[in-house]
């Protein structure tokens, strides 16, 4: 788009910096941008994990409309104004899966003990349930619910969930997350190094974020209805409603 103007080189998590400081890297100026779940800085502002996902919240059109044409980009940023950051809706992953669990879970009173990977303000409900909530990058997931460090785990969804392997570790899967009804990825920027940017690639870069903040969320709605016939037909994962209420 920016015909060769501008040039984003990638890294993955724990390649340039470790995962879950994405933030501080960004803030330092260490890197321009970094792409994640604003949720996972709610240490550093306990605001930015409303801006991933609210249990009970709105589902994806809601949350662009707030974002849009709600005051939700601009209340965002006032959030981040004082870390020297920018941020942008740059992904959505849809409605989440309430996740994977190594017994069958019948009841709330089920939860009680289990250690649970959940980050964001689904965590605190939990955790209020008596389930012992740990927070875990992507990558360690999979080893800590096959070595029994955790007994069940949130991901994203079918399609995601399955690439890291997480029905090789449990297999009582339930539908659909009351906790995560839309999840937003976040584009956030240095805002010195975004203030030095001419207003045209300011536009590029907005732009396409938001095309991939739509697509990305389309994407996941054909892939994730493939990956979860797959996982109930062919993975013996036995998936049923969501049994807690």
């Amino acid at each position: 788009m920016s015909g060769g103007r501008l040039r984003i080189q990638v890294f993955g998590a724990g390649e340039l910096v470790p995962a879950f400081e994405g933030f501080d890297a960004v803030r330092a100026g260490t890197v321009e941008m970094n792409h994640a779940n604003s949720y996972f800085w709610t240490g550093k502002t306990a605001a930015a994990q409303y801006f991933t996902a609210v249990p009970f919240g709105m589902n994806f059109q809601g949350m662009n409309g707030w974002f849009y044409d709600g005051g939700g980009l601009e209340l965002w940023n006032e959030v981040y104004a004082p870390f020297g950051m920018v941020a942008l809706p740059c992904g959505n992953t849809g409605v989440q899966m309430t996740g994977w669990f190594k017994k069958e879970i019948n009841s709330v009173a089920d939860l009680k003990g289990l250690k649970m990977r959940i980050p964001g303000l689904a965590g605190k409900v939990y955790a209020s349930l008596g389930v012992d909530v740990k927070v875990l990058p992507g990558g360690e997931i999979f080893p800590a619910l096959e070595r029994g460090v955790i007994d069940a785990a949130e991901f994203v969804g079918p399609f995601q969930d399955r690439r890291l392997g997480l029905h090789k570790a449990a297999k009582y899967y339930y539908t659909t997350g009351w906790h995560e009804s839309a999840t937003v990825s976040e584009l956030l920027i240095n805002k010195a190094a975004w203030d030095k940017l001419p207003a045209d690639l300011k536009a590029i870069v907005t732009n396409a974020a938001a095309a991939c903040n739509v697509i990305s969320e389309a994407w996941c709605q054909k892939h994730n209805s493939e990956a979860m016939d797959d996982l109930i037909k062919n993975q013996g994962v036995i998936a049923s409603r969501c049994p807690m209420r």
